[in-house]
């Protein structure tokens, strides 16, 4: 079996193990699975520009924010479906993520990390300061008769995981698409080395332009579909911290591979969630166990497994 096909089985077989695990996990288990679904889709996004670009950015909760807020706005004050409210947040996130990349990458390096910071510190401001539409940190809770998609009702457990999963499949499968297409193999040269890429005669503008709408629409995706199937829009998911979350969750499943993303947000989740049951010092147990994992597994888990065992590893 050729390592395109036993790619494609792997993450095939992740999506069947998903779906499967609907029907038999506990409630609390189910609805924590469904969350990091979705913001596994976060990661996914971020995983685009960082891992397979090569692009640190500090600011990526302006695009999760935009598309949570351009999904939740319509639905509270316009009365838009859950489908025409996705198709909003994804508008609003890509054309942000256009605007920013525009501007960002006319820097470089260290640079572009500030100034991708800037911009979110700008976007989180800009909503406190609009509180009087968007509530501010209070937030804005989506009633339950206004997730509602054809005819299934979003913020039941059984619909709300089934949606997490299409949305995480959709993603994954674009993220892999994407990385086996020549503009993808170019995101990957550019990372390694932009001089070279530009010598060889590629517009590295262009391409790192695609990489950044592409992974700001993703995490707008995300955004949306977390505003949506958990009910809740608000100011904290626009904060610094969520633009260190991705950071994070990618650097601990793989940056520069397509599972490192899932297995970053799952092990983040059930680390915090166990280190938190044991003690109220559970961020230093969560501390203490990232360290050991970036002193061992320096690739990250997927990264590791790549390394040591499957080659193949997209």
């Amino acid at each position: 079996m050729s390592g395109s096909a036993k790619s494609i089985a792997l993450h095939g077989g992740l999506i069947a193990l998903l779906l499967a695990l609907n029907f038999v996990l506990p409630a609390y288990h189910h609805g924590v699975l469904a969350r990091v679904m979705v913001l596994a889709c976060y990661a996914i996004g971020y995983n685009i520009l960082f891992g397979y670009t090569g692009l640190l950015s500090l600011g990526h909760a302006m695009f999760f924010a935009a598309g949570m807020y351009g999904a939740g706005l319509p639905m509270h004050f316009l009365g838009f479906g859950p489908a025409a409210a996705m198709g909003a947040g994804l508008v609003s996130a890509a054309l942000l993520a256009l605007v920013v990349g525009l501007l960002a990458l006319r820097t470089v390096g260290v640079a572009f990390m500030i100034v991708t910071l800037m911009f979110a510190q700008a976007g989180y401001l800009a909503i406190l300061l609009a509180g009087k539409w968007t509530r501010g940190d209070e937030g804005i809770v989506l009633q339950q008769a206004q997730r509602s998609l054809w005819g299934l009702d979003l913020s039941g457990e059984q619909a709300r995981y089934l949606a997490a999963l299409a949305l995480f499949a959709l993603c994954l499968a674009l993220s892999l698409w994407l990385i086996r297409q020549p503009a993808g193999r170019v995101l990957i040269a550019i990372r390694e080395n932009e001089e070279r890429a530009r010598l060889l005669g590629y517009d590295t503008f262009r391409h790192k332009l695609l990489a950044v709408v592409v992974s700001g629409t993703i995490s707008g995706a995300a955004g949306a579909g977390y505003g949506i199937l958990f009910g809740y829009v608000g100011a904290s998911f626009a904060s610094v911290q969520y633009s260190i979350y991705p950071l994070l969750w990618v650097l601990l499943g793989g940056a520069g591979t397509l599972l490192g993303p899932f297995l970053g947000t799952l092990f983040m989740f059930y680390l915090i969630d166990i280190a938190s049951g044991l003690t109220s010092a559970y961020m230093l147990l969560a501390g203490l166990a990232l360290v050991l994992l970036t002193l061992f597994a320096p690739q990250g888990m997927a990264g590791e497994l790549r390394r040591r065992i499957w080659g193949w590893l997209p």
